[in-house]
């Protein structure tokens, strides 16, 4: 298995487990992450944006929720890939989510994720996760605009905290 696959297998399973920190540790210090809800810069956002969901999947209620399958891990010198799916309760509203992703990776030579991009149906996470309105405005960019700026917003917050 090349190195970089490791890293991914490393990463996958330390999210599985709600391991934030080892998550964080596979990141470079520069490294980029991007999906529907973040656009991130630097080990310290990307970590602390774990840190947040896994603390917030971790209290009770939430916890017995979780479930992440991954596969289809692929990583080579110039990039990689990999397949998961996150079952969980979003905290603001507490529904039920069933997410499926890709991601698609860049790394540092010495192995650390450099850019991490994950992607996924907007609109099937926004009907799972905020109902009726997402049902009705999921397609939406400025709906998409609303759940960028509350999770940026969070984090925020979140990082404020310590």
């Amino acid at each position: 298995m090349h190195p970089n696959a490791q890293t991914l297998q490393r990463f996958y399973t330390a999210f599985a487990q709600l391991d934030h920190a080892t998550m964080a540790a596979c990141y470079a210090p520069n490294a980029t992450f991007d999906d529907e809800a973040f656009s991130l810069k630097g080990r310290d956002q990307i970590g602390g944006m774990w840190r947040m969901l896994c603390t917030a999947t971790k209290k009770p209620g939430a916890a017995e929720h979780w479930k992440l399958t991954f596969s289809g891990i692929e990583a080579d010198a110039a990039g990689g890939k990999a397949h998961w799916e996150a079952h969980y309760l979003f905290s603001a509203t507490g529904r039920k989510v069933h997410n499926i992703i890709g991601g698609t990776f860049t790394f540092t030579p010495d192995g650390l994720i450099a850019t991490h991009r994950d992607r996924f149906n907007f609109w099937r996470w926004a009907r799972q996760a905020l109902g009726a309105p997402g049902l009705l405005l999921g397609w939406s960019p400025s709906l998409k605009r609303k759940v960028r700026s509350t999770a940026a917003g969070n984090l925020k917050k979140f990082l404020a905290q310590g």
